[in-house]
Parts: C-alpha cells; structure tokens; sequence
C-alpha cells in the first residue's frame, strides 16, 4: 500500500479510503430491543414499519445520550442534535462537549453498571479507538438502513462501529493578533508565533491532538510508520516558546489564548462563521503535512437508550443527517452515494476547501501511530496539556 494519497473532497468511490477494516465476530441487532445485542441480523429500519415500530420504541425510552459532542462548530453537531429533537421529540442530554475520544470509551466503561444521566448511549470517536471498543466488548453491533452506502473500507463488517465524516487538519489563526497567516508547518517555529500555537486536545489520549503532532511528523521528514519527527517537531515548538499548553477552542483562539489553532478543518471554519463580526478568523490548510482524519460512531453494549441510540444512528446517516454534516464542512461517509442521486446540498458542497494530497491512515497505522505518540509525548516534548 502506498503511503500518500490525493483526498479530495469526495470520500469514497474514486478517492475511497485506503483504511483496513477489523472483521470481529457476531452482527447487527435485528428490531427494537431493551439492550443492544450481538446477534447477527440486518438493519432495524430496513423496512417502512420496522422503521416505525423503532421511532416508537425510542419514543417510549424518553431520551438519548451523547458525549464530546460540541454545541458549537465541529459538523454543526448543534443542528443535528436539534434537528432529530424537532422530528423525534426525543431530548438529548450532551455529556461533556469537549472530551475526547479517551473520555467517551472510559465513560462506557465507568458506567456499565449505571443506567442514569452519566451513562452514553453513542459514542463518536476516532478510527483508532473502533478495534479496542471491540476488544473491550463496550460498543453493540447495528447496521443502519444506508448501510450500503458505506464503504466496505469504512466500516466493521458485522456493524460494530462505522465512519461517519472526516476533515483536515488545518491552522485556525486570528488574524486580530497574528499578522501573519501560518502557510505550513515550518513557519510555526518562527519567533513571530511565540506564545501562540497550540493543539485542540492532549496529545496523550485525544485523537486530534494525536493527529496534529502525526501530520506534523509528514512535514518534517516522518511518514505513516515514523511518527517520531512529529514529536521532535513539538519539542522544538515547545522549545521554542511557541507551543501553548493548553487544550485550544474557538474561546482561547478569539480571546487571544491561542490565535493560532491546530484543528480541523470543519473546527476552524465553524468558528470562523461563530465568530464574523466579533473576530477575524483565517483557516489555512497546510502546504506539506497534510493529514486527513475520519471519525466513527458506535453503540454503547450498556446504552440505556439502545431504541434512541439506534433512531439517532438512522438519522445521522440519513440524507438529512448526512447534508447537515457537509453544511458544517465535514465530508460525510455517504458523499459518493449522495453524490450520484444527486441529494448532496450544492451549497454546503461548494464550501468544502481545497485538501487535496492530504494523507489517510489506514487502520493499522493508526493503532501504531496512537501508542508511540502518546506514550512519546512525555519523554520527548515534556510537556502537560491538561484535560479540561
């Protein structure tokens, strides 16, 4: 397998993912259930009254969970939890907005045991984090009705998790105290940057965080199997006086904390609509280093809300679910397949930047690339980012 590819703004077809895909035994749940289950079966919904019959069944369950699903930017998550309360009439209770993919999978384990308020019932995590969930036995298998419109590469075969978007990480800078717009990676070692850049995560244990000093790894020397000149990379920013450490937001990068933002590229325009007409915010994706990143959603084995949890996942997937995600710059799983009977938003699709040359990790990769940055960020860069 090659090491780079070109990743446009289409996700699957002709730039499909290049990423290996974990076969575990068992399969998707069947119809409405008071616990997700591991029994091989086909979509809930895949009929009009099974379909029905799992509305109700949500209905009757009275909520839903969620965790690390931010009210503001990343996907427009605030639309989407707003627009499936408005069709279902089912509230949704946000656990911690700003966790990370760690937070969410420790959360499941935390709370097994726990059917109140804490408890997730969906999760939505970085690729890495799949096979562990896995392993760990927390996340339930359930193959959504558009489950064809996934691509093989995309998703666990027997439905235990599968991708839901991806972005690029690019640097989200306000330009009302940074004159000069970061254009690559190099040029956030210059002493103009002092005190300014920092990652939107710890690089410990948020897949973000891991993915920035990853893509940085690309730009100075590194690869998909060399991840150490992106931790050496850090330790010079760090060195520098230039790493900020801190968890950077759209409230540090307008405030001044951090101007300058390793994110995502949905992040950073997201905060730049938040944000017009209170602060000016450029979001550039990287000349060199450019490193696409797609995140997955699962079910909670221990859901107290395994109807809603369901419901949640055929409305994320569904035409609807899926334009919302493209409307808050996040290049949905379903773009190819929308793409070709032409129910993609023209407007939402036009917006989409330039990513191309960005690389995609395959799954492997990924595995490896987590557990030498995060347990080589301390040794090398030295350095705490504090959790929230």
């Amino acid at each position: 397998m090659t090491t780079t590819r070109t990743m446009p703004r289409l996700l699957v077809g002709g730039a499909i993912l290049a990423i290996v895909v974990a076969a575990c035994g068992g399969g998707a749940s069947t119809a409405p259930t008071k616990a997700p289950t591991a029994t091989p079966a086909a979509s809930a919904a895949a009929t009009p009254d099974a379909m029905a019959a799992l509305v109700t069944a949500a209905k009757a369950e009275g909520g839903l969970t969620t965790i690390a699903l931010p009210k503001a930017g990343w996907c427009d998550y605030a639309k989407l939890m707003a627009g499936f309360t408005a069709k279902y009439g089912i509230p949704i209770n946000d656990l911690n907005p700003d966790g990370s993919s760690q937070q969410e999978v420790d959360a499941i384990k935390a709370n097994k045991d726990n059917k109140g308020p804490q408890a997730p019932d969906v999760i939505d995590v970085g690729l890495g984090f799949g096979p562990t969930a896995i392993a760990d036995k927390i996340i339930a298998p359930y193959k959504v009705s558009t489950w064809a419109d996934i691509p093989d590469s995309a998703k666990n075969a027997d439905g235990y998790w599968y991708g839901d978007y991806y972005g690029v990480l690019s640097f989200e800078t306000n330009t009302d105290v940074v004159k000069n717009v970061p254009a690559d990676w190099s040029d956030l070692l210059k002493p103009e940057y002092k005190g300014q850049v920092a990652l939107s995560g710890n690089p410990v244990k948020s897949n973000q965080a891991i993915s920035g000093v990853w893509a940085a790894a690309f730009a100075n020397g590194g690869g998909a199997d060399n991840v150490q000149p992106g931790l050496d990379f850090f330790k010079k920013l760090n060195g520098a006086g230039n790493f900020v450490p801190v968890i950077a937001g759209k409230a540090t990068v307008a405030g001044g904390e951090t101007p300058v933002r390793i994110t995502w590229t949905y992040n950073g325009l997201g905060d730049k609509d938040a944000l017009a007409g209170k602060n000016n915010i450029t979001v550039a994706v990287p000349k060199t280093g450019r490193f696409g990143g797609m995140y997955i959603q699962a079910i909670s084995a221990y859901a107290p809300h395994p109807n809603a949890a369901k419901l949640w996942m055929e409305y994320i997937y569904s035409d609807e679910g899926q334009n919302i995600w493209l409307g808050g710059y996040c290049n949905p799983i379903r773009y190819d397949a929308m793409a070709k009977a032409g129910t993609l938003d023209p407007a939402a699709k036009a917006k989409l930047p330039d990513t191309s040359g960005a690389f995609l990790p395959t799954l492997d990769q990924i595995t490896a690339a987590t557990k030498a940055i995060s347990t080589g960020w301390p040794t090398t860069v030295g350095v705490v980012v504090p959790d929230k």
